[in-house]
This record gives structure tokens, C-alpha cells and sequence, in this order.
């Protein structure tokens, strides 16, 4: 016995089925993928022998090395930054929040630390310093 197969009219309809499977897994990937915002300016990290993890946080600092500072993603002053984190503090239980603080590898540590001291001050117990791994 011998079946032939039934010939289509067109390429087309053999294709289909492919094109079908590669526009649900783009959807697929679409959805589950997370897209984070871009950061207002560029940051090169400073380098740092500690390869620890650092978990998600909900609040990111940046520094970069002319001294302007950003938190969450928006660009502010030193008074609108101390505002900003003190009402971001002043709720109760906010201050068991980690902080993410990353600054430019060229910044001024003195301006880091003082950064630092201001978080403090508005109640901030626990910061994260992101870094880079140090290249051998």
C-alpha cells in the first residue's frame, strides 16, 4: 500500500504552523520578560572585591562623577534629594527598606559619604553600595 500525501495549493500553508509557534513564544517572551527603565545618565560603577548578590530593591540612588544625583530615576538637587528622602522615610516601617546607592567610580568618595550621612540622618538603616567585580 502506498499513500500519497495530499499536495498543497501553496507554500504557504506548510509555513504556517511555524510562523504560529514563533509568534507565541515572542509573546510569551514579551510578557514574562522584565523591562527595567533607563537610568537618567550613565554610571560607571566603582570596582569592588566583594562579588556578593544584592537583592531587588524598590529605591536606587545614582551619583555620577560630576555630583548630580538621581533617586529613582529622577534627577534632583541636594535640598529636593533631602526632601525627597525624608518623606520616603517618614512612613512607618520604610526604614527596614534597603536603598541601592550606586556612584560613578570617579565621584568623590567624600561626596558618597556624605550621601550616606544624609540617608542616615532621614532614617535609612540599611544601604547597598553597588559595585563592580575588581578585573585581575
Amino acid at each position: 500500500m502506498h499513500f500519497q500525501r495530499p499536495k498543497s495549493k501553496n507554500d504557504e500553508d506548510r509555513i504556517l504552523p511555524l510562523i504560529n509557534v514563533v509568534f507565541l513564544l515572542l509573546i510569551f517572551f514579551m510578557i514574562t520578560g522584565k523591562l527595567t527603565p533607563p537610568e537618567p545618565f550613565d554610571i560607571d560603577p566603582a570596582q569592588s572585591a566583594s562579588e556578593q548578590p544584592t537583592e531587588p530593591a524598590d529605591q536606587i540612588i545614582l551619583i555620577d562623577a560630576s555630583g548630580k544625583i538621581a533617586l529613582n530615576g529622577e534627577i534632583l538637587d541636594e535640598t529636593a534629594f533631602k526632601a525627597a528622602i525624608a518623606t520616603l522615610f517618614s512612613s512607618k516601617g520604610s526604614a527596614s527598606q534597603p536603598i541601592r546607592l550606586k556612584a560613578d567610580g570617579q565621584t568623590q568618595a567624600k561626596y558618597v559619604v556624605e550621601v550616606m550621612e544624609w540617608l542616615r540622618a532621614a532614617g535609612a538603616t540599611k544601604l547597598l553600595l553597588l559595585t563592580v567585580p575588581t578585573r585581575l
